[in-house]
């Protein structure tokens, strides 16, 4: 699969100003002349999951994304995808300026990007900026973080389970987010936690924390923060 080459990934949407203009600087211009879609679905496995899918849609949520004052801002619901032709959703993909990809479930969504076809559709939009929160930052990774947390909230008998810690695979890096978040629910975001979990992996792995993001472009990766952030090199060879 080929290289995407706009790629703002955060651990907690546009959280600060420099993420803002990041954010600009990709669309190559303003949010109010933009187009958006934005993905919901890799919440759904969570405990209301819908209510907090809605709150993200609608803006009452923490995290600023889809209050951003888009031009316009439409919903592709990932599960739905496979039912639908695909010219009633690809030609409004291909013309979008950004796609919003939320949070929740990493395995869930690298499952449903595969099966959609979204996935492979990915590095054929150039003109596109991929905007990751949380898991839908990690989910172009190859290396699912979150792999024993999320099989706690799957059906044993679920297709979805089979992807293991394999996600997609679109970046040469590994990430953690969340890095020292003080919330119980990321426990395991401690930047202890994240440099064990990278010391087995061959690549790079950087752990970002709420006011942090990567902008990934075919130059490379730079880190925008207001907070902190980590890079752990390889120290294996797997």
């Amino acid at each position: 699969m080929g290289e995407i080459v706009k790629l703002l990934l955060t651990s907690s949407s546009i959280a600060n100003a420099s993420i803002h203009d990041a954010l600009t600087n990709l669309l190559e211009k303003p949010i109010a002349e933009s187009s958006a879609l934005f993905v919901p679905t890799g919440i759904y496995p969570f405990p209301g999951g819908g209510a907090r899918a809605w709150e993200a849609l609608s803006g009452a949520g923490k995290s600023p994304l889809c209050n951003l004052g888009w031009k316009s801002l439409g919903l592709l619901e990932l599960t739905a995808l496979t039912s639908i032709p695909r010219e009633s959703w690809v030609p409004t993909l291909r013309e979008t300026d950004a796609l919003l990809v939320w949070g929740g479930h990493v395995m869930y969504l690298s499952y449903w990007m595969r099966r959609s076809g979204l996935a492979d559709l990915l590095s054929t939009l150039e003109n596109l900026v991929y905007v990751g929160v949380s898991a839908g930052s990690i989910v172009l990774t190859a290396h699912n973080c979150d792999y024993e947390w999320n099989r706690e909230f799957l059906p044993p008998e679920s297709d979805v389970a089979l992807e293991g810690e394999r996600a997609l695979g679109l970046v040469d890096f590994a990430l953690g987010v969340h890095l020292d978040n003080p919330d119980p629910m990321f426990e395991d975001s401690s930047s202890a936690n994240i440099e064990r979990w990278a010391a087995d992996l061959a690549v790079a792995t950087y752990a970002i924390d709420d006011q942090s993001a990567l902008r990934v472009t075919d130059a490379g990766v730079e880190v925008i923060s207001e907070g902190h952030w980590r890079l752990f090199s390889p120290t294996s060879t797997r």
